[in-house]
């Protein structure tokens, strides 16, 4: 396994979760620059000044979102036992669906100033994310957080985790490549036409929330509910709505294929 600290200056450790994130959001711009010219966006007024723009806002709601979703949302118990533990980002921790909460809010401050429909900026920035997430899955892997469940020895990629005495399915690799990697084929392919208002959207949502509910198979959950006796980790959990949010927006975007509306 890395070391999670990449290097250091003194005092100061620089590790290898935070570059993910600059990684994340270094990716952002230049995708966001490719995606810019692509004619149908073209046509819509983008920017490339709405990017640095935009990445500020979503910055911050990656951030606080991901860091109250992770408190709130997963490890209530440990962070109210814990409260200073709430600041070090440093060490992991960072809730996606917390950070999905977080920047639709911080896309609704974004939209309203710039005079945009928010599920217009949704839809440009939608293809944008999967590999960033990508990048913080890997980090969480290099910071030996979210293991997997017990592995078949003999299974090739099977591996030691700290503190675990067995092997384990590396499950932040699955996160990366299948909530990640895969995710962003799909959707960067799916993008690059014209699509219904609110359809690049809702195909984020769905797929994410489909691709996370498979993945969590190979992790050891957070906690478990149970529903008519089925067991429900909480990522599946948080991840349902999302489904059920993708669903309903392609099927009102299929419904409506006129024209996008673009100003608010």
């Amino acid at each position: 396994m890395w070391d999670p600290i990449a290097f250091s200056l003194g005092p100061l450790h620089v590790h290898w979760y935070g570059i993910m994130y600059l990684v994340a959001f270094a990716q952002f711009l230049a995708l966001g620059r490719v995606r810019i010219k692509q004619a149908h966006i073209a046509a819509e007024g983008w920017k490339v000044d709405d990017l640095d723009d935009m990445l500020f806002y979503g910055v911050l709601g990656v951030v606080v979102g991901g860091r109250l979703g992770e408190v709130f949302l997963y490890n209530f118990s440990y962070y109210f036992a814990n409260p200073l533990e709430i600041f070090a980002v440093w060490k992991g921790g960072m809730s996606f669906h917390g950070g999905f909460i977080g920047v639709l809010i911080a896309m609704t401050l974004w939209s309203r100033k710039r005079g945009r429909k928010l599920m217009n900026v949704m839809d440009f920035i939608a293809p944008l994310v999967p590999l960033g997430y990508a990048a913080g899955r890997f980090g969480n892997f290099i910071n030996h957080e979210l293991p997997g469940r017990a592995a078949d020895p003999s299974l090739p990629w099977a591996m030691m985790w700290p503190g675990i005495d067995y092997p384990v399915h590396p499950s932040p690799l699955y996160q990366t490549l299948v909530d990640g990697i895969l995710l962003f084929i799909i959707l960067w392919l799916y993008a690059r036409k014209p699509r219904p208002f609110m359809a690049v959207s809702g195909m984020f949502s769905l797929l994410y929330g489909c691709a996370r509910c498979f993945t969590e198979f190979f992790r050891v959950p957070d906690y478990t509910v149970y529903f008519a006796g089925l067991p429900i980790t909480a990522g599946q959990l948080w991840s349902i709505p999302m489904i059920i949010l993708g669903i309903v927006l392609l099927v009102i975007a299929y419904r409506n294929p006129g024209k996008k509306p673009v100003q608010a």
